[in-house]
């Protein structure tokens, strides 16, 4: 069934369908969901549900944050319908849950706009997270200690980070640990020091509204990428929204809403790239 349709079928069956969650009556239909997990997701799939409500008076969508960690494991244990997680679930999850991308994403390092560097390679992106450089002179020549700030545990950025860069978390020398990219642009913002990595959706909308943020592009060489041409961020991932095999109706049509054409300017106006119709 086509994803931009399917919703609307699903909810004429809702009053036919037992609910949970909010319904002390099993036999009345769910109208609340609740969505937990992935900060990254969390503006994007708020917008969503307002739109969903709109289209739908008397459902409300309830989204928090609080990792991909969260949203994945909330999931399981029944306390939120569904889990936003920034990433592709792995193999021991999909034994249980169902992954739906909505959008995809990527991470990208930022650094303070009045840093010099123009780009780093993956070899010195490793050297400056585990302490083998401690000052930018090597990358940019300016003669500052590095302020390095990390993801807490528990948040997929941290995870792909990792991942990509062959690193395990005990081998990062942090100084500063973050949770979600609001916080970490924040801090970046104000250190002109500071190195970080936030998802790139939100470091484009931090730029668009004038935060003294640059996101720097990683090259294969220690020359940067050509002027007015940076290097894409080869950190990609899928924003995944999670249920479990058995979700309730309203969740379906939730998440068929959200994957469809209908929310393809929401996608786009949160600076994530929205899936092929």
């Amino acid at each position: 069934m086509n994803a931009g349709r399917a919703w609307i079928p699903l909810l004429l069956v809702l009053a036919a369908t037992a609910g949970c969650g909010d319904s002390p009556d099993a036999r009345q239909p769910l109208t609340k969901l609740s969505i937990t997990g992935s900060s990254t997701m969390a503006p994007l799939i708020a917008a969503i549900g307002k739109r969903f409500e709109r289209r739908h008076p008397g459902v409300r969508i309830d989204v928090q944050t609080g990792g991909s960690s969260r949203g994945v494991a909330d999931t399981r244990s029944g306390l939120a319908h569904i889990g936003m997680v920034s990433r592709a679930l792995r193999a021991l999850e999909q034994r249980d849950l169902v992954g739906t991308p909505v959008a995809r994403d990527g991470i990208g390092l930022i650094v303070h706009n009045t840093n010099p560097v123009g780009a780093l390679t993956p070899r010195q992106v490793v050297a400056l997270y585990t302490g083998g450089m401690t000052t930018w002179r090597p990358v940019s020549g300016k003669d500052a200690s590095v302020v390095v700030v990390n993801k807490a545990e528990g948040r997929a950025t941290l995870e792909l980070f990792l991942k990509y860069f062959h690193l395990t978390n005990a081998e990062i020398r942090a100084d500063v640990i973050i949770g979600d990219n609001e916080q970490g642009i924040k801090f970046v913002a104000g250190n002109p020091h500071a190195i970080g990595y936030v998802s790139n959706g939100a470091a484009e909308y931090a730029l668009r509204h004038e935060v003294p943020i640059k996101r720097l592009p990683l090259t294969t060489a220690s020359a940067p990428p050509a002027a007015g041409h940076p290097a894409p961020s080869p950190l990609a991932r899928p924003l995944t929204l999670v249920t479990t095999r058995r979700p309730p109706a309203l969740a379906q049509a939730f998440i068929a809403f959200a994957a469809s054409s209908h929310v393809h300017d929401l996608v786009a106006a949160h600076y994530f790239v929205p899936l092929a119709a």
